[in-house]
């Protein structure tokens, strides 16, 4: 793989998130997150799809900043774009309900869909672990957990590296939330 495509996705990415941070306790940089889901989809899944690890580093793009599909379409082609479009909620909507269509969309994902969103809930398992947002409180957090096991289950066998890595993350965070009590 030339690994030019996703360091251009990296920086593109890197660029449209740089004023946002994540909602851990230290507010650490955005990027951070993208970067991670293409990491656990190569170093954990085993995937060297370079359109998926392409749309891992952009997959928050569209959603949570001023990005087009149009702006995708021009620096990543269609392909890319078609996956991201694929990942993306619909902010228009209520966040009750873009979490109701996650999960009932997630059945229906194409493969590299599927992947990219198990490797997401990895991360944001772990992050919500290891790294709390302050203001979640016990209940927001198991909540989290039961809502990624919804989506997750209808990504299931479309990967079996990251469905193991992804049951080995609710455990371990089942866990800790559990030490908590």
């Amino acid at each position: 793989m030339n690994p030019t495509p996703l360091l251009n996705a990296i920086a593109f990415a890197a660029e449209k998130h740089r004023h946002q941070r994540r909602k851990d306790a230290e507010a650490s940089p955005y990027i951070n997150h993208p970067i991670a889901v293409a990491t656990v989809l190569a170093a954990e899944g085993d995937v060297s799809d370079e359109v998926t690890l392409i749309a891992a580093a952009l997959h928050d793009t569209v959603e949570d900043t001023q990005t087009t599909f149009e702006e995708l379409e021009e620096h990543f082609g269609p392909e890319v774009t078609g996956l991201v479009r694929e990942l993306t909620d619909d902010k228009s909507l209520e966040k009750a309900e873009r979490k109701l269509l996650q999960v009932e969309h997630a059945q229906n994902s194409s493969s590299r869909a599927k992947q990219l969103k198990i490797a997401d809930k990895i991360c944001n398992v772990r992050d919500i672990t290891d790294t709390p947002p302050a203001d979640w409180s016990l209940r927001r957090r198991r909540d989290y957990l039961t809502w990624s096991e919804q989506v997750v289950s209808g990504c299931r066998d479309a990967n079996a590296k990251l469905d193991h890595a992804f049951d080995q993350a609710i455990s371990r965070a089942k866990t800790v939330l559990k030490a908590e009590e």
